[in-house]
């Protein structure tokens, strides 16, 4: 592990040196590498599906973990997308003169080296690996046991691309063995080389990176996203967003797990929003006020509003008004990302004002907590901590800054 440490710390010296043309030419050639070798990659996934299936696992990480044509085309795609983003390095964020004569300027610069620990989603591999190679970052990756021959039959891919491109292949690398005790070495013992943390997993895993790190660790514990139906919402509107971001993929953190009804709008919305769920396959669980207006409703309990589902399961509240919308998404939320439906710019401007989430909609599915959606080509993860990064982490967010002071013989008096 220390040597892996002191050569991405090699590498991060060489990344934050060289031009964005050339590690753009190492992300083209790996996603290259990873077309070519989708046929490896698959038969890596199987492998890992079976082991999966085997130990039953949930049909919500079976999705994760499960990579297809499709899938592994989205990925070099991903790899692409990111090339063409601007270059995140060097940019003139703030300048201005003293009136000393002194010109300041910040500037963008690297982190250094970043530590992702993930679990069984193998494509974080191409898209943190990704990500950090064009913020100028050098990256230790260390996927979950799950994923572990997906993940390094899409880093040998990576490595190849790299070493095309005349890059240090040590720039990404990957812990090469699922012992837990590597991630508690990665995480305690390797402040000397890591410059910060970033998990992306479940909630077990992230409390562990949180608790046990002692370097900066960039990313949030739960995704509890809620979707509100204001009381002035179209009713096929909130429909329609609610499904899709309840239904489309219920294992992401981005899925809503709360939907919250006013009062007012409830009887015209709640029996229809029940039915449209209940016939896409999802269970409801309700307050009183939910039961009495539809069939097949189970009754939530307290724990229900703090509950991460990532499952086909959704709990509805009947609420007041949008004070208390927005009082039960403070009590219960986890900072990540909440909805609005509404046609009332008003409603809007104060869910967006009071709400302090990383990510506040109106009018739009919660599934749209995506560095992709958000333009950003790909994401390592949404961070919901108020520290240096917060929503999306993309390349712009791998990023630090330096002052750089231009002056002409001033001294200090």
């Amino acid at each position: 592990m220390d040597n892996m440490g002191r050569a991405a710390r090699r590498a991060a010296a060489e990344l934050a040196t060289i031009g964005s043309a050339q590690r753009d030419a190492a992300l083209q050639a790996s996603a290259a590498a990873i077309r070519e070798a989708a046929s490896d990659i698959i038969e890596a996934n199987r492998l890992d599906m079976a082991a999966a299936e085997t130990r039953g696992l949930s049909s919500a990480m079976l999705d994760r973990l499960m990579l297809n044509a499709e899938r592994i085309e989205a990925m070099a795609s991903g790899m692409e997308s990111i090339v063409v983003l601007h270059d995140p390095l060097g940019r003139i964020l703030d300048e201005w003169e003293r009136p000393n004569g002194l010109k300041i300027q910040r500037v963008s610069v690297p982190l250094g080296v970043i530590g992702i620990v993930y679990e069984s989603r193998p494509n974080v591999t191409a898209d943190a690996a990704a990500l950090c190679v064009k913020s100028g970052n050098a990256v230790i990756l260390r996927g979950g046991s799950e994923s572990f021959h997906s993940s390094q039959a899409i880093y040998a891919c990576l490595r190849k691309g790299l070493g095309q491109a005349g890059v240090d292949a040590d720039a990404v690398q990957m812990v090469p063995t699922t012992d837990r005790a590597a991630v508690g070495y990665l995480l305690s013992s390797m402040a000397e080389w890591v410059d910060v943390v970033v998990p992306r997993g479940g909630k077990n895993l992230i409390k562990r990176v949180q608790d046990e790190a002692r370097v900066p660790v960039i990313g949030h514990l739960e995704g509890i996203c809620h979707v509100y139906l204001h009381q002035d919402a179209n009713i096929d509107m909130a429909r329609s967003i609610v499904l899709n971001a309840k239904m489309r993929r219920t294992g992401i953190c981005g899925a809503a797990e709360t939907v919250l009804v006013d009062r007012a709008a409830a009887e015209r919305m709640v029996p229809d929003l029940v039915n449209a769920l209940q016939d896409a396959g999802c269970e409801v669980r309700g307050d009183n006020a939910v039961a009495a207006l539809a069939a097949n409703v189970e009754d939530a309990t307290e724990a229900d509003w703090s509950t991460e589902y990532l499952d086909a399961i959704v709990s509805i509240r009947v609420v007041d008004d949008i004070d208390q919308a927005i009082a039960h998404i403070r009590e219960f939320g986890s900072g990540h990302t909440e909805s609005i439906v509404t046609e009332s710019t008003d409603a809007a401007e104060q869910f967006f004002h009071e709400v302090d989430s990383a990510i506040v909609l109106q009018n739009a599915s919660t599934q749209f907590a995506d560095g992709g959606e958000f333009g950003m080509g790909a994401e390592i993860g949404i961070a919901t901590g108020r520290i240096h990064a917060r929503g999306p982490v993309g390349a712009d967010q791998l990023t630090s800054y330096k002052y750089v002071v231009r002056g002409n013989g001033q001294v200090r008096p």
